[in-house]
């Protein structure tokens, strides 16, 4: 019973995170700093009842480290802070388990995979509400099209000379018809994920960036030449508004934090999605 206390505070507090996020694009500190006071608090009061002190240590050791990694991303502008906080709230909270990997190294490469799938449904249905994506995205690929053409050229005559030099190296006889399939098939995952980067531009571009009147900037908005993720304070909304300005840029982002929940909920049911992908292939 007791060890599912963490886990049930991990996806409470993840999932709350995780609708404010949705709601106001911002998840309050409260929320994080909770779970993580909860966390050192119930491994305390663990570790002295079973005198065993690495029971507190391992959470201590292992959410510090992931809350240096998520900070890291957000100071790198990759990050919201809240992103960053809960995310080390939750190893806080699991930071062992039964997983191949060591949890916390397992949840992060799933918060990474499952992060990438989500980004990528969050962009596409951006673009299905704001149509000018779709186009700023067409136009840009027919602008690319002599690149991709190029490159894909390129591309192919390079992984069919690797592919032969490894048949050669081998030994093995050369199947032309199996190289030129070896060969298609990394071809086409570069093209795809080419295509995904510029789709991604074209929602960075028209669907997170906007220009609105200085009276309807708000505390929390992220102006488009800040580095990192963090929103204006009151102070300096008040300092805005007495410029001479009329108009500002902001720009948003991907709204991460249901990625915390989900990764969870996936790494519970399906643990290393590395190993996973690995026994499907083989």
């Amino acid at each position: 019973m007791f060890p599912l206390i963490p886990l049930i505070v991990a996806f409470a507090g993840s999932i709350y995170a995780a609708l404010w996020d949705l709601k106001t694009t911002e998840i309050p500190d409260e929320i994080p700093h909770a779970m993580i006071i909860f966390a050192l608090v119930f491994y305390g009061i663990q570790s002295v009842i079973e005198s065993n002190y690495w029971i507190f240590l391992n959470s201590l050791i292992a959410g510090g480290a992931i809350f240096a990694l998520g900070f890291l991303m957000y100071y790198a502008g990759q990050w919201g802070g809240g992103d960053a906080k809960i995310l080390a709230a939750i190893i806080f909270l699991l930071p062992v388990s039964s997983t191949t990997l060591p949890f916390p190294l397992t949840y992060l490469l799933n918060v990474f995979i499952v992060g990438a799938g989500y980004m990528i449904l969050y962009s596409f249905g951006l673009a299905l509400m704001n149509r000018k994506i779709f186009s700023a995205f067409f136009v840009d690929f027919k602008k690319q099209k002599a690149v991709l053409a190029l490159g894909s050229i390129a591309l192919f005559a390079t992984f069919a000379i690797i592919n032969y030099s490894v048949l050669v190296l081998l030994a093995y006889p050369v199947d032309y018809l199996s190289l030129v399939r070896n060969s298609l098939v990394p071809l086409f995952a570069a093209i795809g994920l080419f295509m995904i980067w510029r789709f991604a531009k074209a929602v960075e571009d028209v669907g997170f960036k906007r220009k609105i009147p200085i009276s309807k900037l708000k505390i929390g908005d992220v102006l488009i030449d800040s580095k990192i993720w963090e929103g204006i304070t009151e102070k300096e909304l008040k300092k805005i508004k007495k410029s001479e300005k009329r108009f500002v840029w902001i720009k948003e982002g991907v709204r991460f934090a249901p990625t915390f929940p989900l990764a969870l909920a996936f790494t519970l049911i399906y643990g290393d999605f590395l190993f996973l992908i690995l026994k499907i292939a083989i």
